[in-house]
């Protein structure tokens, strides 16, 4: 009984004496927010889902990033420079020490001082934050929430601001990266035209082919004709001889005109043969389209850029505004005796049966 007296009954008196008399009355201000991005549509589905080649993140990560900036220790320098938080809960220092600050506090025992004054929670799977602020003042609870609020806004405009630099110098930089790929593409196919003095391989071989079906067409002409005067005329009449001259021209220049396509000058080229001049031009058409293709790309991104650039894509909404505390809530002083008194009855009933299990054992 005595040392139920001691490690119950004297602490749970004192606990109660001092939640009664010294602790103050603190007021709660509640706020509630979430970041939310604005969803792609319209012309971002047009362009094949570039919205997210140059979006940013989406809530769920910026709501942590939140979460952890309400915590951080610029957030509680800026608040002090603004409200002077240090000497709103040093007043009732040493009175109340249990539940205030030092008056020289410094900024890291704000820090650790600001996590029990400001109780926030994340829900991380809709990116939903909920915050509590206490104070001595509602006026000053309300304040402190408000100045969350506006700070949580202005980290989320830097975000935005952030991904939309990113976003533009992303877009300007692939942009160029294409305009160059081009400019090399165009380059080469033009270097290929000039050192050949051929604008298309492939045109100029239809052409060629094309004379060639003309002269096999003539020469089937010239023959038919050969073959009526020799059946109609003498063999030393003129128009024979005339013939068979025709069909000699035509079969040389038939000769000629298939020796070309395997003649190592063809062109402007020396040492070049029509097969391996198609194969490079069609290897330079093929890197031109695509520096073309991806060229056309970059520049719609870059518009893309530019339009998010124009709005703000996150934003955050406020789904609880500060609210004014009129009657004061904190600290729970039942419930904070009531926990001290279950700790304090645990650990001397712990206690008691160590005592009486080494009893019995001596």
């Amino acid at each position: 009984m005595a040392s139920f007296g001691i490690i119950v009954i004297v602490p749970m008196l004192l606990i109660i004496l001092y939640m009664s008399i010294f602790a103050q009355d603190q007021y709660g201000s509640t706020a509630g927010f979430t970041v939310r991005q604005e969803e792609g549509g319209g012309a971002s589905e047009i362009l094949g889902g570039l919205t997210q080649i140059v979006g940013g993140s989406g809530g769920g990560s910026d709501s942590d990033i939140l979460y952890e900036f309400v915590q951080s220790q610029a957030l509680v320098n800026t608040i002090q420079e603004r409200l002077d938080i240090r000497g709103h809960y040093a007043q009732n220092w040493p009175f109340d020490w249990v539940f205030s600050i030092w008056g020289d506090a410094s900024a890291e025992d704000m820090l650790w001082f600001w996590q029990r004054i400001v109780r926030i929670s994340l829900d991380s799977s809709s990116g939903l934050i909920e915050l509590r602020v206490l104070a001595y003042d509602p006026d000053m609870a309300q304040n402190i929430a408000q100045e969350i609020v506006r700070e949580s806004q202005d980290k989320i405009n830097q975000l935005n601001a952030q991904a939309r630099d990113d976003a533009m110098n992303y877009a300007v930089s692939d942009l160029n990266l294409a305009f160059d790929r081009l400019k090399e593409a165009r380059t080469a196919l033009t270097q290929f035209r000039t050192r050949t003095q051929i604008v298309d391989p492939e045109a100029d071989l239809q052409g060629r082919m094309g004379v060639m079906s003309a002269l096999q067409e003539q020469l089937a002409a010239a023959q038919i004709e050969y073959g009526l005067l020799q059946g109609t005329t003498s063999p030393t009449d003129p128009r024979i001889q005339q013939a068979v001259r025709r069909i000699e021209v035509i079969r040389e220049q038939i000769a000629a005109e298939r020796n070309s396509f395997t003649d190592d000058s063809v062109g402007g080229a020396e040492g070049e043969e029509y097969p391996a001049l198609i194969a490079e031009f069609e290897s330079l058409s093929v890197d031109r389209e695509f520096a073309e293709e991806t060229y056309r790309a970059a520049l719609a991104a870059l518009d893309l850029a530019r339009n998010n650039a124009q709005r703000q894509s996150r934003y955050l909404a406020t789904y609880i505004e500060p609210t004014r505390a009129e009657t004061s809530e904190y600290p729970q002083r039942w419930g904070i005796i009531a926990m001290a008194a279950f700790f304090l009855l645990v650990s001397w009933s712990i206690m008691a049966l160590i005592y009486y299990s080494l009893r019995d054992r001596n």
